[in-house]
């Protein structure tokens, strides 16, 4: 492949995968699709617990804006050191009973999207993948006292697990993620993918609830294990401190307590099959919710607000993040 300089490299030999008959690659690219940070704490965990060598190496160079998305790096007192350069690879990991699967991560391109969907097609055909699962998250207007929802997609029918939540079509900003999908089925590769719904008001957090959710549903699409210990007390701490903001927080809870009952709403409408709008279960107004959840996001900077947090800056990155 001569597209001015070789996007990808691939290691010629890699044993481990010799004599597999199936072989997942698990997707996530940060820069986008990830409220809550769950994709890239999913990403972190399955790395924590295997590490693996790196297979496939991408020329971030050409695919990266630096004037976007700068990486950081140390000024130590009279000179600049510790670059940290963006990577975006291919790792061979196992899963909790010794199965190999792939993990393609990194920053989402910024350009040259149609030219990454091949370079990731020629890893695809050079390793012998035969499932692409991909993850990712979105902020929604749902409260965090209810189950965790996600909207499966793949390029064929025939891979889903789950049935969607959504009727009808939907225009939304595309991603490389979703063109990737889309190409690989056009070229006979199986790919699919899971969404998790991430409270709004949380978006800006970690929220390892729903990078839990994402890695069960990895696990089923992608017949993989995965222990999810680690992630499930994460979780339940979480919970545990967002549950005392609450409480010490009349207000902002009950703007939650109204999205809990729009969201049961919801649910006794689908299931009787009748609107899914429910006349006397108003949502709260953006105003309204805005209002409440800036103060409810200003909070957690304070003495008082959650733990966990690493500082102030947290926030303002993953904003960032989720305008790129």
């Amino acid at each position: 492949m001569a597209e001015r300089e070789r996007l990808v490299h691939i290691v010629d030999d890699v044993p481990e995968l010799e004599g597999t008959s199936t072989l997942t690659m698990v997707l996530a690219l940060d820069g986008f699709l990830d409220a809550g940070n769950a994709a890239e704490r999913a990403v972190q965990h399955l790395v924590d617990m295997s590490e693996g060598p790196v297979v496939a190496t991408f020329d971030v160079d050409q695919l990266h804006d630096y004037r976007a998305r700068r990486p950081p790096m140390s000024f130590v007192r009279d000179h600049y050191e510790a670059y940290d350069a963006p990577r975006l690879v291919v790792r061979l990991l196992r899963d909790a009973g010794g199965t190999p699967y792939l993990l393609l991560h990194g920053p989402e391109p910024d350009n040259r999207w149609e030219a990454f969907c091949r370079a990731v097609r020629e890893v695809v055909e050079r390793l012998g993948v035969t499932r692409v699962v991909g993850i990712g998250s979105v902020p929604m207007a749902v409260p965090h006292t209810r189950p965790i929802a996600l909207t499966p997609h793949a390029n064929d029918p025939s891979l889903l697990t789950a049935e969607s939540p959504w009727r009808g079509e939907l225009r939304i900003p595309s991603s490389v993620q979703a063109l990737l999908e889309i190409r690989l089925g056009e070229w006979g590769h199986a790919a699919m993918g899971f969404v998790a719904h991430v409270p709004h008001y949380l978006a800006q957090l970690d929220y390892p609830l729903a990078s839990a959710a994402l890695l069960e549903q990895v696990e089923i699409a992608g017949r993989l294990t995965i222990d999810l210990s680690g992630l499930h007390a994460e979780a339940a701490d979480k919970e545990a401190e967002i549950a005392a903001y609450l409480e010490a927080n009349q207000e902002v809870a009950e703007v939650v307590a109204a999205l809990e009952r729009q969201y049961d709403a919801f649910e006794r409408a689908e299931e009787s099959g009748t609107s899914l709008l429910a006349a006397d279960q108003p949502l709260p107004t953006g105003e309204e919710i805005g209002a409440q959840f800036e103060q409810f996001l200003a909070g957690l900077d304070g003495p008082d607000g959650l733990e966990g947090r690493d500082g102030p800056d947290d926030a303002d990155d993953a904003a960032g993040q989720e305008r790129d």
